[in-house]
């Protein structure tokens, strides 16, 4: 916090986690909202310096926004790539033999196991966070997506998270249509690194919303997008 005695003129809220990169755990320190009031906004920088002083952490900046994004960058954070298909909704038939899929708690709770399960506990009540589960040919692979915003409206999906790429890929169209039928999204938001294919029908985004990451212990393809203000905070 930025004070002046019993006032606040500005904060910087943060989202701190400790988890497993490797054969070692990493201290990350997602950085979200930065407000200060107008009269003080020369003192700002002290906010983000303060915060950039941490010792022992991975900073992540994933929803920066126009003007921070050069800045973040002469403090050397890293694009991460972000490469974005949009895909529409279609709906599928439900004949045949298709993929079940369950968003109710207690059947993912019951569906998952090992690190998927630790990270469903973690953010089954995260406000930004919807969660599914793909049952497949004696597999499962466990979704998490958040409801984004597009030209005001409402109506997109955003993966953050897929625990099966494989499955994924082979049942995408149903998660799609489902995605359509049960929470009336029309069209899906895809990251290359996230879903890691192109999805089928898909159109590639000209522009895609900056994310972006500091760290000396990290490389890109270990930075996702939990434990953040994407999972914590709706939009």
């Amino acid at each position: 916090m930025l004070v002046n005695g019993d006032r606040v003129l500005g904060v910087y809220v943060a989202f701190y986690s400790q988890r497993r990169v490797g054969d070692r755990l990493e201290n990350f320190c997602n950085l979200s909202a930065w407000c200060v009031l107008d009269a003080y906004r020369s003192h700002g920088l002290r906010l983000l310096k303060a915060m950039l002083d941490q010792d022992g952490y991975t900073f992540t900046d994933l929803s920066p926004s126009g003007n921070v994004v050069p800045l973040n960058t002469r403090l050397n954070f890293q694009h991460l790539d972000t490469a974005t298909a949009l895909v529409p909704n279609w709906p599928w038939p439900t004949w045949g033999k298709r993929p079940r899929i369950v968003c109710d708690p207690a059947t993912i709770e019951a569906s998952l196991e090992g690190r998927d399960l630790e990270i469903y506990r973690d953010h089954e009540n995260a406000p930004a966070a919807y969660h599914l589960v793909v049952l497949h040919d004696g597999e499962y692979c466990y979704v998490v997506f958040r409801r984004d915003r597009r030209k005001r409206l409402r109506l997109f999906a955003s993966i953050l998270h897929v625990g099966n790429p494989e499955l994924f890929a082979r049942t995408a169209r149903h998660i799609y249509s489902h995605l359509l039928t049960r929470y009336g999204i029309v069209a899906t938001l895809a990251e290359d690194r996230v879903v890691h294919s192109r999805p089928r029908f898909s159109l590639p985004l000209h522009s895609s919303r900056p994310k972006m990451f500091r760290s000396n212990r990290v490389s890109p393809s270990q930075v996702d997008y939990l434990y953040s203000e994407l999972t914590c905070v709706p939009w």
